[in-house]
């Protein structure tokens, strides 16, 4: 199993997770012609790819879908909720509803998409199981709920929201009302909350974690890592990055 961070951030984010014959997305925030240039980076054969999964309704999640479906002929899986809060103009034409908690099946992959606490109508994450391993793609989470440990603790790699540094974000420039949008239950994980995810809840077949969708202005990728020190000895931990695809990475 191969998994890539295609766009990683506040400006967009792109999840891969693939083999040579089938291959899944999820979410598709920049551009169609931004995303297929950088699938094209990692010499990603586009016709391998079998469906986006959706996350939630935000345009840094959703801002090339519709584009990126048509051009590749491939569904968005959405809930219902999601679809309708999604902007007209980014609303995908082709796709198939999922129910939070049960699972669906695309090829040879099964997928497990589970609720989380951001601020969003139905905001999920996903589990994916192929060839026996157990990929996460947990970002854009308020809390770390049960659900939360409990998917993370099963998982063999890891795409981790590490979105911000409380000190910066607390003295930053951002208004009032969005610091506390992101320190709310329903924001975004800090470093240290995903720390604490990791370090307690790191289940026995845990090997990688991806550091995503870091803050521009509240975090960097330094202080990101530093964070994880005592982890990587245990874990293989690595940066994505909001301005290029990264690595390959085989699970």
């Amino acid at each position: 199993m191969n998994i890539c961070a295609i766009a990683s951030g506040s400006n967009g984010n792109c999840y891969y997770i693939g083999d040579e014959s089938e291959a899944i997305l999820v979410d598709a925030g920049l551009s169609a012609r931004q995303l297929r240039l950088r699938l094209e980076s990692r010499e990603i054969n586009t016709s391998t790819i079998k469906a986006i999964l959706v996350t939630h309704e935000h345009s840094d999640h959703c801002r090339g879908i519709r584009v990126l479906s048509n051009q590749l002929q491939i569904p968005a899986y959405i809930t219902k909720k999601t679809f309708l809060a999604i902007h007209k103009k980014n609303r995908p034409e082709k796709v198939r509803w999922f129910e939070p908690g049960e699972y669906f099946n695309i090829g040879s992959f099964k997928v497990f998409p589970f609720l989380k606490l951001h601020d969003a109508v139905e905001a999920c994450s996903f589990r994916v199981e192929c060839h026996g391993k157990q990929i996460g793609v947990m970002t854009d989470i308020g809390t770390l709920e049960e659900s939360v440990q409990h998917e993370f603790s099963l998982c063999n790699a890891v795409f981790l929201e590490s979105n911000y540094e409380e000190k910066m974000l607390r003295e930053g420039s951002y208004p009032y009302f969005l610091k506390e949008r992101i320190l709310s239950g329903h924001g975004h994980l800090s470093n240290l909350q995903a720390y604490s995810l990791a370090e307690t809840f790191g289940g026995k077949n845990l090997k990688l974690i991806l550091l995503s969708h870091l803050s521009g202005e509240n975090n960097t990728p330094e202080t990101a890592i530093s964070r994880f020190k005592l982890l990587q000895g245990k874990y293989h931990i690595c940066l994505t990055s909001r301005h290029d695809a990264t690595e390959m990475f085989t699970v």
